[in-house]
């Protein structure tokens, strides 16, 4: 604990706060653009879309990191893509605004695990990327906050709320701000631990193992929720989920490489 104190004690103030607030950005959009969804599509549908993280993820992490993924992984991937487009032509909750907000989502939480395990590895514990960001986040979302209580400002209404007009709006309740605080609390612990396991694996493997969790909400919310999902919509799921287990498997046994500039300058010379 003393040698993570003093390593932080070490970073320049302005590299702090840049740092912080970068993630606490990003943190800040993933959540918007996850909540969006939400609004607008069902929840398995969402958990479909963000089960394709891993796609996402080897793009961001070549741009950012320079890591080079083989041709038998990148390959991998393709069932992965496949499943997603057959369960989004096939779903019957689909709504442009919810997919493309699910997709956005998916970059940025990519952008934000790639980043963050640079930081977790250089510079920071993952209980210090933890409470710095969650202050940073809230001090983006303050004023959107503070702005959408003064003005009434509201988003577009969900099909769903389409069919429920003339009802009064929802009022703070007892049982809203327990609710509140449940889902609060719920995902402080889940950051938490998901800082926790990004900081020994690869951003790549913490992609997979969201994956599986997502496999996991996308069935437990179909039993919840009781969503209508058609054969095509679940035969897309299990290629999509299942396309990450391969690519995971392939991942392993092709384990990717760090491109070197020098080596790389090395090899053309030589040919």
């Amino acid at each position: 604990a003393s040698s993570d104190e003093e390593r932080l004690a070490s970073i320049p103030t302005p590299t702090f706060l840049r740092d912080m607030m970068i993630v606490g950005c990003l943190r800040f959009v993933t959540v918007v653009a996850g909540l969006l969804s939400l609004k607008f599509v069902a929840v398995s549908f969402t958990e479909t879309v963000k089960s394709s993280a891993p796609f996402f993820t080897v793009i961001f992490s070549w741009l950012m990191m320079r890591e080079r993924t083989s041709l038998p992984v990148s390959l991998s991937l393709v069932p992965v893509v496949g499943g997603l487009a057959l369960c989004s032509a096939t779903e019957l909750s689909f709504n442009a605004i919810g997919f493309y907000a699910a997709v956005f989502n998916n970059c940025i939480d990519c952008v934000q695990n790639v980043f963050s395990k640079k930081l977790l590895t250089t510079q920071y514990s993952y209980v210090q990327l933890q409470f710095y960001t969650s202050a940073a986040a809230l001090l983006v979302q303050l004023p959107f906050l503070l702005l959408s209580s003064s003005t009434g400002l509201t988003l577009s209404p969900s099909p769903d709320e389409v069919s429920h007009e003339g009802e009064p709006p929802a009022e703070w309740s007892s049982e809203l701000l327990l609710h509140l605080l449940l889902n609060g609390v719920s995902f402080h612990l889940q950051s938490v631990a998901a800082y926790a396991v990004m900081s020994v694996v690869s951003p790549v493997t913490q992609s997979v193992l969201n994956t599986l969790k997502r496999a996991l909400l996308i069935w437990l919310s179909v039993l919840w929720f009781g969503n209508a999902v058609t054969a095509w919509s679940a035969l897309g799921t299990a290629i999509c989920v299942g396309g990450v287990l391969g690519y995971n498997y392939a991942r392993q046994q092709y384990p990717p490489g760090v491109v070197n500039a020098k080596g790389a300058e090395a090899g053309r010379a030589a040919r």
